[in-house]
């Protein structure tokens, strides 16, 4: 996924657990990416999280994933989770986030879920199934300490962001067939025009790149524009090795 803008904080340690929980944090205020970057790599603030994400969308990296944050007042769950903080575009007690925002930590969660082997968001406000992530692999910061991070609009839609994130999963991890056989002609050849110019980003199939290229050398395309209709039966032959491609 991309991220926007990159200041890498001073403030971490090197992470000894596999990454299998994700903890969404709230900035308490309207911070910029570049602010909250500032404020994590002042060493004596002993704070940070490995991404950030600003009232405009923007995503920023802190701490490189393979290593543990300063987060969540608990370096056990610091040390399993990818912490993130999102900025607020309205103040307490419920510390809303902005829709730009909002969109931009689905596409990164769905994208941690995908490199990480996380099957499914789980959540069931459950202090209790802390740990058990094959309950619950969701935290949030109150858990740890006498805050109300992430604020009760984020909290309240943990249900609704891991249901978001757990549809697109569902889709990004369907095969190519089973993909074309639910759409209509129009819709398989758009999907494959789509993965064509965005074969490198999250919008697009893994087996994008690779079908492409074997339906450029087969004629069905050029390669670099719509030529015209292809049939489902004809773009099934670009989805060609989708379930072995993972």
């Amino acid at each position: 996924m991309k991220i926007d803008y990159t200041l890498i904080s001073p403030n971490s340690s090197p992470r000894t657990a596999a990454i299998d929980t994700i903890t969404i944090h709230c900035m308490a205020g309207d911070l910029t990416v570049e602010q909250c970057g500032r404020i994590f790599s002042n060493p004596s603030y002993q704070a940070s999280s490995n991404y950030g994400i600003g009232s405009d969308g923007r995503l920023a990296l802190y701490v490189p994933e393979n290593r543990r944050s300063w987060c969540s007042s608990s370096w056990r769950n610091d040390d399993r989770a990818i912490t993130i903080e999102v900025a607020n575009c309205g103040g307490e007690p419920d510390w809303p986030v902005s829709a730009a925002a909002y969109a931009t930590l689905i596409e990164l969660l769905t994208d941690i879920c995908l490199r990480h082997g996380i099957p499914r968001l789980l959540w069931h406000a459950d202090p209790a199934l802390i740990g058990q992530v094959d309950k619950q692999n969701m935290t949030v910061h109150r858990w740890f300490a006498a805050k109300a991070c992430p604020g009760d609009y984020l909290f309240n839609h943990h249900y609704d962001i891991a249901h978001e994130v757990n549809n697109k999963l569902e889709v990004l991890r369907m095969t190519g067939e089973q993909i074309l056989a639910a759409l209509s002609d129009r819709e398989a050849y758009e999907l494959l025009m789509k993965a064509q110019r965005h074969a490198a980003t999250l919008d697009a199939p893994y087996w994008a790149a690779d079908e492409l290229a074997k339906a450029v050398e087969q004629g069905i395309t050029d390669g670099t524009r719509p030529m015209a209709m292809v049939t489902r039966a004809e773009a099934a032959i670009m989805a060609g090795r989708a379930g072995g491609n993972k």
